[in-house]
């Protein structure tokens, strides 16, 4: 990350925001996200979280699975022999944060955990906010479903108005009923036919 002390406090929180992801539908940062903050190596942070592991019980850390991993490229592993990580990361919650700023004892520490804390709680509200929003989605949906049932009678009536209707209709020429017989009357016309009728 870059240097966050030429950046402003709303800039530096934004950028955190960026860092906190969604795994095991908890809010968490990964241990070499916080280390690059907190600017120091991601294993040394992870030393100092192992020299004090009874404060950080399950809830407030945990090793990613593999699965979890592939997420992105983020989290790929590096090969062994190449350098690198060659262990999971880890994720820490915003209890497992606010925990580290005990662990590292730093002015910078207690600076960048004051700005991740705020991060933490602007996603909260924003995670808030959709819930709101949703919420009044599936009350509006729920208060016009009825209505759905209502527009189809009235476009079954207006349909039915505009269909035509089913008496029979009188069939235009000459149709005679019963069996056709030909008549043999050369001179009589078409008009003296149908007068006859």
């Amino acid at each position: 990350m870059a240097n966050t002390k030429s950046l402003s406090p709303t800039l530096v929180v934004k950028l955190i925001e960026r860092r906190i992801f969604l795994i095991r539908a908890q809010k968490v940062m990964l241990d070499s996200d916080l280390a690059e903050l907190y600017g120091v190596p991601a294993f040394r942070l992870n030393e100092a979280v192992k020299r004090k592991a009874k404060r950080f019980p399950g809830d407030f850390m945990f090793q990613l699975t593999k699965a979890e991993r592939a997420l992105t490229s983020q989290f790929a592993m590096s090969k062994i022999g190449r350098g690198g990580r060659r262990t999971a990361p880890y994720a820490f919650t915003e209890q497992g944060v606010a925990m580290l700023s005990s662990v590292l004892n730093s002015d910078r520490a207690v600076l960048v955990n004051v700005a991740i804390m705020r991060a933490f709680v602007k996603v909260r509200e924003i995670m808030a906010t959709h819930t709101d929003l949703a919420h009044k989605i599936e009350a509006l949906e729920r208060k016009y479903s009825d209505h759905d049932d209502e527009i189809q009678v009235i476009f079954k009536a207006i349909k039915s108005l505009l269909e035509p209707p089913l008496t029979a209709k009188r069939r235009i020429g000459f149709h005679a009923e019963g069996k056709v017989t030909r008549l043999a009357l050369p001179t009589t016309s078409a008009n003296e036919i149908h007068r006859q009728r």
